[in-house]
């Protein structure tokens, strides 16, 4: 896509406002004119636009768009096992950072299809053969023990317990007192206790190395208690970790903001381990719109009324339409995070910084840092749903890499 494809503004706006005032078919319109969505434009594209591949200026930064497939490490072999996997964030970074996979853990049937289109010849624990609840600790022990997990292991288990009963972002449009107020941590009877499912694995199995992934609301909930009483087990059974904390991801080239806590716990005493250094400068959002789409999936893109249209096309970068409760991407800076949405679809989607559309899937997922080969199936709504869950793969291959050169290498 460049400036000059699109539609001058006068062309543009006749034609969104003939569909509202005749109430015409703002996609039928676009097609009878041979035109079509990505050929409309914001008012105010042109006012920051620069030479970078006809789009915006990056000079001023130093990193480029990058995602795992962009780098090269050799199979080490160490062996990974991966809880709560979801669509394969995690499982993604450590593949390419070297690691043996044995066996991912999720019981979600449509993340565990997805797990298995990605990776055929991956055993993933999960509908349809297995439950894939980390519940069930009898059973997805016995599975795990078929897979190879031996006690102790010597490789890595690693997993994000599902966040929503932490999440800050799901719980503030409810009151404390609400029937719908969700942040009640360890309480939540479905998805509050897995934290600690999570720890009975590493006591059944004793891993040499352990990582822990959730929101930053995590610290929080219950003062902390909960998480305290988690670590204090894995304390008495002889692990050693880091101090919890929040990372950005966008200080490790992810053109995204999104916060999340790490811990890494190591069995024993031995070397302790490092965190990654922060990157030194961003990558901008607008990097990862500028490889081609051409014949990538997941990139299917939405219809929007000519209203919704012509609203958003007055916004600035990084302004609000605050009636869909969209935002405009600003291309020079880090996206706001990618949300999951409910359990049923996929969350509120950002704009387009260009284009006055909302972003694909396939575009949401080059924010998270997966690689454009990697395919979500599902409704569309439940792809978002996939990626938004998702640790980006390029912060777990930095995490991996870390773990491996830390304390493996």
């Amino acid at each position: 896509m460049t400036v000059l494809s699109q539609l001058s503004l006068k062309h543009q706006t006749d034609i969104l406002q003939r569909c509202i005032r005749e109430n015409l078919d703002l996609n039928e319109e676009l097609q009878r004119e041979g035109l079509d969505y990505e050929m409309l434009r914001y008012r105010t594209n042109t006012t920051r636009e620069k030479p970078y591949s006809g789009l915006f200026d990056t000079t001023h930064y130093t990193l480029p768009y990058q995602t795992p497939e962009d780098f090269d490490f050799a199979l080490h072999g160490v062996p990974s096992v991966s809880f709560f996997s979801g669509a394969g964030g995690l499982d993604t970074g450590f593949h390419y950072a070297g690691f043996a996979h044995v066996a991912s853990v999720e019981h979600n049937a449509l993340f565990c299809e997805t797990l298995r289109h990605n990776h055929p010849t991956w055993t993933v624990i999960g509908p349809p053969e297995q439950s894939g609840d980390a519940r069930h600790h009898e059973e997805i022990a016995s599975e795990l023990r078929k897979a190879g997990v031996k006690v102790p292991f010597e490789g890595v288990f690693h997993g994000g317990p599902p966040c929503q009963p932490f999440s800050i972002a799901s719980n503030q449009r409810f009151s404390k007192n609400s029937d719908n107020f969700k942040r009640i941590g360890f309480a939540n009877e479905e998805h509050g206790g897995l934290l600690f499912d999570f720890v009975w694995f590493i006591k059944e199995f004793q891993p040499r190395v352990f990582l822990i992934e959730n929101v930053a609301g995590l610290l929080s909930v219950g003062e902390g208690d909960e998480l305290a009483q988690a670590l204090k087990i894995l304390r008495e059974i002889g692990y050693t970790f880091t101090h919890p904390e929040v990372f950005n991801a966008a200080d490790y080239g992810v053109p995204q903001s999104r916060q999340r806590v790490f811990i890494v716990g190591i069995r024993g005493s031995g070397n302790p381990f490092v965190f990654p250094p922060k990157e030194s400068a961003i990558v901008p959002c607008g990097a990862a719109f500028e490889r081609p789409l051409d014949g990538v999936a997941n990139h299917l893109t939405r219809q929007h009324k000519a209203e919704s249209v012509l609203r958003y096309m007055e916004l600035d970068f990084g302004q609000r339409d605050a009636l869909g409760r969209v935002d405009r991407l600003d291309p020079e800076r880090v996206s706001k995070t990618v949300i999951a949405g409910g359990v049923k679809g996929g969350g509120r989607s950002h704009l387009h910084p260009f284009i006055p559309r909302t972003i694909s899937v396939r575009e949401a997922a080059r924010l998270q840092t997966f690689p454009d080969s990697y395919v979500f199936v599902g409704p569309v709504a439940r792809q978002f749903t996939q990626v938004g869950n998702a640790v980006p793969p390029l912060l777990g291959m930095k995490l991996a890499r870390a773990i491996f050169e830390t304390l493996y290498d």
